[in-house]
């Protein structure tokens, strides 16, 4: 023998709404657990069910004292469908409206863009240029040392390292490690 199939979450969602459609009517949650059964919809899924219709604003529920109140009408329903489709077609309406701006804009850029001769050499003197910039950084960088800021500062950090060490004579040993840590060594020659 077969068992008997249960319901998926999609067709139990049908019924549920079913319930609501039929009756027109105000529900708590422990009739819809009584009335679920009837429908084919186990009562323990029940709550999980109207829930997910509630969270997709296909049922309403309020709170009134300290009883919850579920209903569902079916013009609520259309009305929902209604707003959804014309936000949907306001959505459509505008992203065509930015991709039009954005192929338009496009175009614009292309404009003077176009290859040509006097196009080529200027790129090529870009290349030049930025090939030339290049090698000046280098060249900078490797009189880095001499750098008087790069010195004064290098000469702070031993300055500052040394009233550490004599200021708080105790703590010297804490105070080399916390060196060690950061990179200041006693081969520190250069600030990364």
């Amino acid at each position: 023998m077969s068992k008997k199939r249960g319901l998926s979450l999609e067709e139990k969602r049908e019924q549920m709404l079913q319930i609501f459609y039929e009756s027109q009517d105000f529900f708590l949650l422990k009739e819809l657990e009584k009335m679920g059964p009837k429908k084919g919809v186990i009562s323990q899924s029940v709550k999980d069910v109207v829930q997910s219709l509630v969270d997709d604003d296909l049922v309403l529920k309020d709170k009134i004292g300290t009883s919850v109140y579920f209903w569902s009408l079916p013009s609520c329903a259309g009305n929902q469908l209604r707003n959804t489709y014309n936000k949907l077609e306001s959505d459509l309406s505008n992203s065509r409206k930015r991709y039009m701006e954005l192929v338009e804009h496009r175009d614009n850029l292309k404009r003077g863009r176009e290859d040509s001769e006097e196009r080529e050499a200027a790129l090529e003197e870009l290349k030049a240029v930025e090939l030339h910039h290049k090698k000046l950084k280098e060249e900078l960088a490797a009189y880095a040392d001499s750098d008087p800021a790069a010195v004064e500062a290098m000469n702070n950090i031993f300055t500052l390292q040394q009233w550490c060490s004599t200021t708080f004579p105790e703590a010297k040993e804490q105070l080399e490690h916390m060196y060690r840590e950061v990179g200041i060594t006693e081969d520190f020659e250069y600030l990364q």
